[in-house]
């Protein structure tokens, strides 16, 4: 794998959808970068206080998936050029493209009182890609339809000015790229779902990770099987439970399919928490320890910034802005 770039919002908590569709498959390799994006927060007027407090959680649970040895973890405000590439891409993007953005759809279109940069969310996040020179970027499923902007734009600032930029490609997991609501199965799993029994977060204590899973919404019988259409709610288990293991479907389908979902869902939950209950305690204990965290995103920022102005540099030159 190439170079990686994963930007995450410090809105909302991270639940275990967050976790398998994406950050379980961060690697701390030198050239991967890590971002905590609260630019991109800006879009909802956050309280000034919360969201340094959720950018400094998120960056401690970054670390504690032990990234930021190699790899750099930072704050994605404190390397100027994503803004100043921000405006060289939004010269690139059409007002047709953005429209079309399923997000400002629902969030923005037909409402006057929305930001502008609820329309121009999608450039901030093609410049805090193409500056990094990123060919594989992880992301869930959900976010297919940004990722071809970004292509989209990359290749037209190419045919404009030469290859300037790489041209990066989604990954996306064939299993668990997208995790479903525990309350209602049909519907992903969302960070803003007001239910919190509709998902488990990343800092849920073990005794309420197990009573979330088996007060999981399953289906009808009682037979554990895996049938996304007939037996959506119990099939979500099914994945869930196949990814944190690293087992087959089919095993975790065989081993349970007449136990019941009673003993079902133990196995589920146990599976959960000895996943989550380690990485919450390690980002609990980072973030107590503000010295460590802070030089490690010190550490962050400085390479961020420096892979970051040189590539802002050779667009710059190639648009004719010379430095």
């Amino acid at each position: 794998m190439g170079r990686v770039f994963s930007g995450l919002q410090p809105t909302g908590e991270l639940h275990i959808g967050n976790y398998i569709g994406a950050l379980r498959q961060f690697t701390d390799q030198s050239g991967h970068y890590y971002c905590v994006v609260d630019l991109h927060s800006l879009t909802v007027e956050p309280d000034p206080a919360t969201l340094e407090a959720r950018s400094l959680d998120l960056a401690a649970l970054l670390v504690a998936l032990g990234l930021g040895r190699k790899s750099a973890v930072f704050i994605q405000s404190q390397v100027p050029a994503h803004t100043e590439m921000t405006w060289l891409l939004a010269c690139e993007a059409r007002i047709g493209e953005l429209n079309r953005m399923t997000q400002f759809k629902v969030k923005g279109r037909n409402r006057p009182q929305s930001s502008v940069g609820l329309f121009l969310y999608p450039v901030l996040m093609a410049a805090d890609i193409l500056l990094y020179d990123i060919e594989e970027v992880p992301v869930g499923d959900d976010q297919r339809q940004h990722l071809e902007l970004i292509r989209d734009v990359a290749m037209r600032l190419n045919s404009h000015y030469g290859d300037v930029v790489v041209v990066p490609r989604a990954v996306i997991p064939t299993l668990g790229g997208r995790v479903f609501s525990l309350t209602d199965p049909l519907q992903k799993m969302s960070k803003s779902d007001p239910d919190p029994m509709s998902k488990v977060l990343l800092t849920d204590p073990d005794e309420l990770i197990v009573r979330k899973i088996k007060a999981a919404v399953t289906d009808s019988g009682r037979e554990v099987l895996h049938d996304p259409v007939a037996k959506p709610g119990i099939s979500n288990l099914l994945e869930m439970a196949a990814v944190l293991s690293g087992e087959p479907v089919t095993v975790w389908a065989e081993r349970y399919r007449s136990a019941g979902y009673g003993p079902f869902k133990q196995a589920v939950a146990d599976q959960v928490v000895a996943v989550i209950g380690p990485l919450r305690d390690e980002a609990q204990r980072i973030r107590k320890d503000p010295a460590e965290l802070g030089r490690i995103l010190e550490d962050g920022r400085l390479r961020a910034r420096e892979q970051a102005d040189l590539r802002l540099s050779a667009v710059k030159r190639a648009i004719g802005l010379h430095l």
